[in-house]
């Protein structure tokens, strides 16, 4: 039986108190009502030390939203894969579609940053997804073979196990706009499929594909009831108590 997960990504929001008591107020809501998936937090370097110390990680697990392509060394305002897990992290996202565009991320860093983390013992949500335009020239296929080939594909089977997708439609991401059950549906059998092609089919079938965009409580049912889509990477909504608690709702 693959994971289901659903995954919280808070972005660069919330100080560093406001972070504390949304993730404390989340331990209370899912301690009363014990969840039906893996929880994890994704959350701004700062917050990871201070939120590890009191996170009951058999119930929520603590994560970060990105770490360095280098080990160690002078580079100044870096975080690396080693200090991420010192915190008490247990994930780490990569890949994200705002990390490529607006921080020139590419398949070779990212291939990089994977290979330190899966180093260092973090499990990596790896986030993938084509653009409005690819989308509108039916090419989301080839782009998310290309992502996967570029950057994960390199991993033996047992490195492999530590890898979450994310399929991540960026047209929907903060837009509002959702991919349809049926289109999400679609593609993320198709990686399941290029998944298969690469590592065989028992590696594919306990691989968790998570959905990425624009994912609530009022549409997480619905997609979370499609056989390849195992949970969600959660972006606005992670930030409310309540409403990522309405998405963990949904495996119930």
């Amino acid at each position: 039986m693959r994971k289901k997960i659903v995954a919280g990504n808070w972005k660069m929001n919330m100080t560093l108190q406001a972070g504390i008591d949304l993730a404390k107020e989340l331990q209370e809501s899912l301690n009363a009502d014990k969840p039906n998936c893996d929880v994890v937090i994704c959350t701004p370097f700062i917050h990871l030390a201070s939120i590890a110390q009191f996170l009951d990680q058999e119930l929520i697990q603590l994560g970060a939203e990105n770490c360095a392509d280098k080990e160690k060394g002078a580079f100044t305002g870096e975080v690396s894969a080693e200090m991420v897990k010192s915190t008490g992290a247990q994930y780490v996202i990569l890949g994200h579609s705002e990390r490529r565009e607006y921080y020139a991320e590419t398949p070779e860093i990212l291939k990089e940053k994977v290979l330190l983390a899966l180093k260092n013992g973090l499990k990596v949500i790896f986030c993938i997804g084509e653009s409005l335009d690819e989308r509108e020239a039916d090419k989301q296929n080839e782009v998310v073979k290309a992502e996967l080939e570029g950057s994960v594909f390199n991993l033996s089977p047992e490195e492999f196990a530590n890898i979450v997708i994310a399929y991540e439609p960026i047209w929907a991401i903060g837009t509002g706009k959702t991919a349809s059950a049926e289109q999400a549906e679609e593609i993320h059998a198709y990686i399941r499929s290029v998944i298969a092609e690469k590592y065989g089919n028992d590696v594919a079938q306990a691989t968790s594909i998570l959905y990425g965009g624009s994912c609530k409580p009022s549409n997480a049912k619905e997609l979370f009831a499609k056989p390849d889509i195992d949970g969600g990477l959660i972006g606005g909504a992670s930030l409310k108590a309540a409403d990522f608690k309405g998405i963990i709702d949904a495996w119930k």
